[in-house]
């Protein structure tokens, strides 16, 4: 029986993100020259899911408007992963690293 595999993956949102306010008191240090993130986590590959977040289908709703591409830079070097919990914890993780690197972020 094979293992099933987790991924984290990153996608770039548009700026205008940063018109909201939940997202903007989520990151309080942004500013409108900051690059806005969504990190995630999840069993599809992490093109599957941005695919899947564009159509609608378990969205964040800021990916579902805003979203634009996949950083791969940012996340390709941890996948594939090996549990759920540990793909979760990793998403906490990497959505913080980026946040204290002045990205503007937001997580599931």
């Amino acid at each position: 029986m094979s293992r099933r595999a987790y991924y984290v993956y990153v996608i770039a949102l548009a700026p205008e993100v940063l018109n909201n306010a939940k997202f903007r008191r989520r990151n309080p240090r942004s500013s409108s020259r900051s690059e806005c993130l969504y990190v995630g986590s999840s069993v599809h590959p992490p093109d599957m899911r941005f695919e899947q977040h564009l159509n609608g289908y378990k969205s964040n709703r800021f990916v579902e408007r805003h979203g634009l591409e996949l950083r791969p830079k940012l996340y390709d070097r941890y996948n594939p992963i090996d549990s759920r919990v540990e793909a979760e914890k990793l998403e906490r993780y990497l959505a913080e690293r980026l946040q204290t690197q002045g990205y503007a972020v937001w997580t599931g």
